[in-house]
């Protein structure tokens, strides 16, 4: 009896635990979104909202890992159930730092609202970000489902974001050596895809730790990145 009332105990709090890793989830997806509309919309209530956001997301993150650690120390979960715990305050971090780029994002839009706009980088980035954030509803959805296949295809997606990055980064340098005004709504342009870029890193960390909750192992093969924007000689100025 007593151990069936422990097990129910920590059933409990992980379902808490759990509702918060998802309510957590849902407030970073929406701040994906209206950083991404924001910035195309140049629409600086909307990127204020999203700053103001980040407070509830970094809030939830704190609970979560304490409520984590208090799981640890009172029901002391061993094997699977410690998996578990462990994973979702991994899985917290993530989320947390996702929130934090977007919040980043949401800083520049009101600095590129009083400049000329680029045309098609706005749309493009909103695009790359509507992709992160179809990667990230994914992830937790592999989480509740403990679904391997699906984080692994998660996984396979962060790829496609990365190309989406180069492409944006070349396509700023044509800006800035066309015209010498482009030079600082690009810079900070580029800075806003390369936060998006590091969400989907972040993501794609999500679904190895589902990889990990379920299997009890990391992916085996290294994650193949395609953000070459930092050896490509071909970007190298002549």
């Amino acid at each position: 009896m007593a151990e069936q009332h422990i097990a129910s105990a920590f059933d409990r709090d992980l379902e808490g635990i759990q509702a918060k890793i998802m309510k957590m989830g849902g407030l970073v997806e929406a701040a994906i979104l209206d950083a991404a509309q924001s910035l195309e919309t140049r629409d600086v209530e909307l990127a204020e909202q999203v700053r103001a956001g980040d407070k509830a997301i970094d809030a939830l993150e704190e609970m979560i890992t304490e409520n984590a650690a208090r799981v640890i120390a009172l029901r002391a979960p061993t094997a699977g159930d410690l998996r578990i715990v462990l994973s979702v305050m991994k899985i917290s971090g993530n989320l947390e730092r996702i929130g934090d780029y977007a919040k980043n994002m949401a800083k520049r839009t009101s600095i590129l609202a009083e400049m000329t706009p680029i045309d098609g980088s706005p749309t493009a980035l909103r695009r790359m970000a509507r992709e992160v954030n179809e990667m990230l509803k994914d992830a937790l959805d592999s989480y509740i489902q403990r679904d391997v296949a699906k984080a692994r295809d998660v996984i396979n997606r962060d790829g496609d974001v990365d190309q989406m990055y180069n492409a944006l980064f070349r396509e700023f340098l044509t800006f800035m050596m066309e015209d010498p005004r482009n030079i600082t709504p690009c810079m900070h342009l580029h800075f806003m895809a390369k936060n998006t870029e590091r969400m989907g890193d972040h993501v794609t960390s999500i679904a190895e730790q589902v990889i990990y909750l379920v299997t009890g192992d990391t992916p085996e093969e290294p994650r193949v990145k395609r953000d070459n924007t930092s050896t490509d000689k071909s970007l190298a100025p002549d």
